[in-house]
């Protein structure tokens, strides 16, 4: 690794796609390749589980028996075991019992079990006695905490298993293709509400106020899908849709904030069986509130776990960008029941499969609930940004890549799995058309029920239904790392399409190429066109009769590729600007800006553009013009040009809010409601106007003292603001309003606003509450991230954070600190820079190590940028005083 910062490294050596697509057909076939696989010598076909969760002394105790399959002659059972404690181990076969002797490899998370004599090939069962801890690192059986509405402490049992963390609750073959049913059974205190993932079948009293809850078996599926959770909850009436029950469960007190997810739950699950046309594989549907929750939420069949924000929700004070996480984050897992959890991956490589599908559903479901909400729009400016922003570093990855341990297994979960995954399934689905695209999904899942698959066997659904070579196309942008960057020139015969890596720190000696499905509309001769091809070569001409006036590449916005015109066709689009879809728009600003941090366009020009979106209407696509302008603010502009580039910035949005003024009106969309609240923001945050940071004040303060004073996005917007400008005595009130909130997007919005005090006293408050607990351990991670970004603040919470390594990190669970390293690239001042470089280059982020180089690169990025633009920008601004 090149430890100097700004400076870019060679371009990778590339493998062909036919190397590729061998190495992964042999790394499927042949497990024995991986030392982290088990042998195949015994196959898991159903386990009985029952388990006693002691919430008191935070431990558990548990037996089971696994029905297996003998396949071939062995001395030895091996299974994944960690952090338990296996008392007894007798398999029966057909030639009768045998005690086995237990040995551990604990690196390989492991247990063996040895044998006197060879097992009988054929049926067998092996019983297994263990006991564990309740640990507090939200993986595996773990514990969260919460208080009620009477202020007293109560405890939670819950699990949380994807990746490889069943392993940790019960001994078990812990890999996704060693499917099998689970027969659970849980032994409680009486009082405890417990779910798992089948219907509860029977409830038999036992010693000690206690009860054995069994339920039902459930279909054949992973590991990592099973689920239970035990504590002090109350749940909703179920519903009934379409035969599956469904409920929402809170912790004590919360029941009144679930409407909403109910709602969205039943929409969600009779649109997602209608689309996949496949019933509902399991027999109700609980989705629960989980107080401490490491992700926003898990697909386990039938029992699915949400951290409280992405569940409840008080309708009266809720944000709309909170109200279309819920959505979002319920279709999610709900489209997991069959894409994911019917059908599964074989490896972990294969994970795409299921979270970018799961992704695209969530945009699917959301869109058809709440059209209205613009949701494809908001993918656009959002998730695919979220992909772009990894997949335009030369230390990105295919989004199929190969994966051997535990620890690489849960790197997958990112935004190449999730934003780029999703992206180019959009993008086939709109090249091919959406009823095509969904019989095939629906052959491919018909096929395959209760298996397991490789990324081949869905292009072989599509290639079915659309008659095409699906695989050839998306090879090329599932089995290769980053994106095209196409080139528009325009000639006397169309238009010259150029194709080439887009990167962040440009490699020009990076020759990939992607079959690239190009849709063009634009006009010719006064005359509208349309176009469709596709791009599998470096250079092509689309012949277009007649000379272009103008064209837009990427029509409908739906391709997952960069977009640069020569200078007349770009002047062309800008004054056909009122052409562009809504989509098409945002892609144009979103493009401009990505040649700006590329160092294809300067800032300057595209301040100019950003001002002739003085008019735009649309949410998402100011949300990312006023994102660009942050970006510039933080890493380009001097403090001594900020008051000249406030002022731009006012003058550019300040007739949004003109238009839309504070207070809401009666004919408002919800779209406007948050345009609102981002268009306030940016005038007190990003313009530094007075008369907004005092209205801020004012309203932020009124909604401290009564949430629903105001309307939610003003109210949340104006409390950012406030803190943003704020003092010591504004801490107080917002970390203690945090301390006492009621309701989880209360709470979120504080806790929010926090890292918003942008000074080294608040940073060294914030991370002290980090260290004594204050400040939950699920949200150390993202909480210190955002302290890192802080323009005044940044470098000093850097200061304390290395200084505080050892301890700070050892506080926040594991699967959590890829959030905490997506802070990093906000340090672009050099020095710190360099300093954050030496010191990352010498220590180890678990479970991070890919995100860590990634982000060490977005930061040398963005020290590029900062060293490229500052002098340009600001010669810029002072012409323009």
């Amino acid at each position: 690794m090149d430890a100097t910062v700004g400076k870019a490294t060679p371009g990778p050596h590339r493998l062909d796609l036919g190397t590729i697509f061998r190495r992964i057909e042999q790394r499927d076939d042949d497990v024995s390749e991986n030392p982290y696989r088990l042998p195949r010598t015994a196959l898991p076909q159903r386990y009985e589980l029952r388990l006693e969760p002691d919430l008191e002394t935070f431990t558990f105790s548990g037996d089971e028996t696994i029905v297996l399959d003998i396949v071939e002659p062995t001395e030895q059972i091996v299974l994944n075991a960690v952090d338990i404690e296996i008392d007894q181990a007798i398999l029966t076969d057909a030639d009768g019992a045998l005690v086995g002797q237990i040995s551990y490899d604990e690196p390989m998370q492991r247990a063996t079990f040895e044998f006197e004599r060879p097992l009988a090939v054929g049926p067998a069962e092996l019983n297994l006695r263990f006991r564990g801890e309740l640990n507090d690192q939200l993986v595996g059986f773990y514990r969260s905490r919460f208080t009620d509405v009477d202020g007293n402490e109560q405890v939670v049992a819950t699990t949380q298993f994807e990746a490889t963390d069943a392993r940790r609750a019960f001994p078990c073959f812990d890999e996704p293709d060693m499917k099998a049913t689970f027969a659970v059974t849980l032994v409680v205190p009486d009082h405890l509400l417990v779910v798992s993932n089948g219907a509860e079948v029977a409830r038999l009293p036992v010693e000690d106020d206690k009860v054995a809850v069994t339920f039902a078996e459930t279909m054949k599926m992973s590991t990592y899908l099973v689920a239970f959770v035990v504590g002090p909850f109350e749940a909703t009436d179920p519903i009934d849709v379409d035969g599956v029950p469904l409920r929402v469960i809170a912790p004590k007190g919360k029941e009144h904030l679930t409407a909403f997810a109910l709602e969205c739950g039943e929409f969600c699950l009779r649109y997602l069986s209608s689309y996949y046309d496949i019933p509902y594989p399991g027999d109700k549907v609980d989705m629960i509130a989980i107080p401490d929750f490491a992700f926003g939420a898990m697909e386990n069949l039938g029992c699915i776990t949400f951290r409280e924000t992405a569940l409840l929700v008080d309708p009266e004070t809720a944000t709309q960008a909170e109200r279309v996480r819920i959505l979002d984050v319920v279709a999610h897992e709900l489209a997991h029941m069959w894409f994911g959890d019917l059908v599964t991956m074989k490896w972990w490589d294969g994970i795409w499969l299921n979270e970018a599908f799961a992704s695209f559903m969530e945009m699917k479901a959301t869109d058809a609930m709440k059209p209205e909400w613009k949701r494809w729009l908001s993918f656009s400016a959002v998730e695919r940004p979220w992909a772009y922003d990894t997949d335009g570093l030369q230390t990105s990855r295919p989004v199929e890549f190969e994966v051997t341990s535990p620890e690489e297994a849960n790197e997958m979960f990112d935004a190449l799995t999730y934003g780029k995954g999703s992206s180019v399934l959009r993008q086939i689905e709109q090249y091919l058309g959406e009823e095509v695209f969904r019989q095939g999904v629906g052959d491919y899942l018909r096929t395959h029920a209760h298996g397991n698959t490789v990324t081949r066997d869905l292009w072989a659904g599509l290639d079915r239904a659309s008659g095409l070579d699906v695989g050839a196309i998306m090879d090329t942008w599932i089995l290769q790392e980053g994106f095209p960057q196409v080139d528009v020139s325009s000639t006397d015969e169309g238009l010259r399409l150029q194709q080439h890596r887009f990167l962040f720190i440009p490699d020009e000696t990076d020759q990939t190429l992607w079959k690239i499905p190009v849709q063009i509309r634009g006009a010719s001769g006064g005359k509208p066109f349309e176009k469709k091809t596709l791009f599998e070569t470096s250079s092509t001409l689309v012949e277009i009769e007649g000379p272009v006036d103008w064209a837009v590449v990427n029509a409908g916005g739906h391709g997952f590729y960069r977009v640069t015109y020569s200078e007349p066709l770009a002047k062309a689009l800008r004054a056909n600007i009122d052409e562009l879809d809504d989509n098409e728009r945002y892609v144009l600003i979103s493009d401009t800006w990505a040649m700006v941090e590329s160092g294809q366009v300067g800032a300057a020009a595209f301040l100019e553009l950003a001002a002739a979106y003085r008019d735009e209407s649309e949410f998402s696509i100011w949300k990312a013009v006023i994102g660009s302008l942050a970006s510039l603010e933080h890493h380009v502009v001097s403090d001594a040009d900020l008051p000249s580039f406030q002022k731009m910035v006012g003058e550019i949005v300040r007739p949004s809010l003109d238009r839309l003024g504070w207070d809401p009106r009666a004919d408002d969309s919800d779209l406007t409601r948050s345009l609102r609240g981002l268009v306030i923001g940016a005038l007190g945050r990003l313009a530094a106007d007075p008369d907004v940071i005092e209205q801020s004040r004012k309203v932020g303060q009124s909604w401290m003292s009564d949430p629903k004073s105001t309307d939610p996005d003003v109210g949340q917007t104006s409390l950012f603001t406030l803190a943003a400008h704020g003092g010591e005595k504004d801490y107080e009130a917002v970390f203690s309003a945090y301390k006492s909130a009621r309701t989880p997007q209360v709470e979120l919005r504080l806790l929010q606003a926090v890292t918003f005090f942008d000074d080294s006293v608040s940073a060294d408050r914030t991370l002290e509450a980090i260290k004594d607990g204050s400040i939950r351990s699920q949200d150390g991670s993202w909480v210190t991230a955002r302290l890192l970004g802080g323009r005044k603040s940044g470098t000093h919470a850097w200061q304390r954070l290395r200084e505080d390594w050892s301890s700070l990190i050892g506080l926040m669970p594991p699967m959590t600190l890829r959030r905490l390293v997506e802070g990093i690239p906000g340090l672009s001042r050099p020095d710190v820079a360099n300093d954050v470089q030496a010191f990352l280059a010498e220590t180890k982020v678990p479970h991070a190590e890919k995100a860590t180089v990634q982000n060490l690169e977005k930061l040398r990025s963005n020290v590029i940028l900062r060293e490229r633009e500052a002098d340009l920008l600001s010669e810029y601004l002072s012409g323009r005083s």
